[in-house]
């Protein structure tokens, strides 16, 4: 039903999907038009029976591509939401009042099924979409992703404050920075090891090589064999599973407070977490923490129940789904070196990404 009102909505408005562009180059920023097969004997591939019956011919109806199995627009719910959001691109449409008025119409459709699209990013001031379930994600674009710290704390400073752009000041050597968009479909290990070779001057290498290495600094900036059962478990998904599953990033910054150690008295700190030790970027802005929770973190110094340090650490996590993230949390006993634990980890991995993919 949600199907049929979008599209029969653009046809009463006499919107034209592909806005801008033509039939065969909208489709070809969403799908490999040149590999897929062509419904016409007469030619090879997608792009080139488009081109004859839409371009040329115009002989198939504005609707055709709702119903062409090729595209999953009738039988999948992210491929019709990512084309959706792709109308609304910049690169698509120019006009940004009539882009507030198909996303206005567009998001009173999906509400009804739980769906929304979201303003994820912007092009020279025009907005860019995404898709996301109701109630999930967290709002805005990702921006300042430092991760894998090693060493001591980075000091950062607000180099400009309008545009909240930071500037590591001293011990940046130790961090990571991710500095480019962060794309609808969240941050893969793929994306990752592309940005590590550009940055770590290994364009060119071997894709093994460069995975290696970027693995080999991830596991530097680890606190604890526990962290690191987690990170190589994870690991061999890659190897199993390929570089397009989500990266898994440890040790990333949340809260930066530069006045805590001077202004507070020790457990008064505003900020409850700096750093989380798991952070993992999923479709939908979805942003997934993992905590691995030792003594620490509910015992005091001599090993005793401390109920306002386990207080502190829950009033963390409320804060943070309130956010929008999603928290996990592991205790220590759970991550001892055996081959439990290796299923545990497996099992938990398959099913948190089974909800997203």
């Amino acid at each position: 039903m949600t199907r049929r009102r979008l599209v029969e909505g653009l046809d009463k408005r006499r919107t034209d999907w592909a806005g801008a562009l033509d039939d065969v180059d909208f489709l070809a920023r969403l799908y490999p038009v040149d590999v897929l097969p062509s419904r016409d004997p007469r030619f090879g591939t997608a792009a080139q029976d488009i081109a004859q019956h839409r371009l040329f011919n115009d002989d198939w109806p504005d609707d055709w591509v709702f119903h062409d199995s090729r595209f999953g627009l009738a039988d999948s719910d992210e491929k019709l939401l990512a084309f959706f959001a792709e109308m609304l691109h910049p690169a698509v449409r120019t006009d940004l009042a009539e882009v507030e008025q198909l996303l206005v119409f567009f998001n009173s459709v999906l509400v009804h099924d739980g769906y929304e699209l979201v303003q994820v990013d912007a092009i020279s001031g025009a907005p860019v979409f995404a898709w996301r379930r109701l109630g999930s994600g967290v709002p805005g674009a990702m921006k300042n992703l430092i991760f894998a710290v090693v060493g001591p704390k980075p000091q950062i400073v607000l180099d400009d404050a309008v545009n909240n752009e930071l500037r590591i000041v001293l011990n940046e050597q130790g961090c990571l920075v991710y500095d480019r968009p962060l794309p609808s479909q969240g941050l893969t290990w793929a994306q990752l090891t592309a940005w590590w070779a550009d940055r770590d001057g290994l364009s060119g290498a071997p894709e093994q090589e460069i995975s290696r290495s970027l693995y080999r600094r991830l596991d530097a900036s680890v606190a604890n064999d526990a962290e690191r059962r987690i990170l190589n478990s994870y690991a061999k998904r890659y190897v199993r599973l390929g570089p397009e599953i989500p990266a898994l990033l440890p040790q990333v910054y949340l809260h930066y407070d530069p006045y805590t150690q001077d202004r507070y008295l020790p457990g008064e700190s505003p900020l409850q977490r700096q750093r989380m030790d798991f952070l993992m970027l999923l479709p939908g802005r979805a942003r997934v923490v993992i905590e691995c929770d030792g003594r620490q973190h509910y015992a005091d110094d001599d090993g005793r129940a401390d109920p306002h340090r386990y207080a502190e650490m829950m009033a963390g996590d409320r804060d943070l789904r309130l956010r929008g993230y999603e928290v996990y949390r592991f205790g220590g006993v759970e991550l001892v070196d055996s081959a439990q634990t290796a299923r545990r980890l497996d099992d938990f991995f398959d099913r948190l990404l089974r909800r997203y993919f």
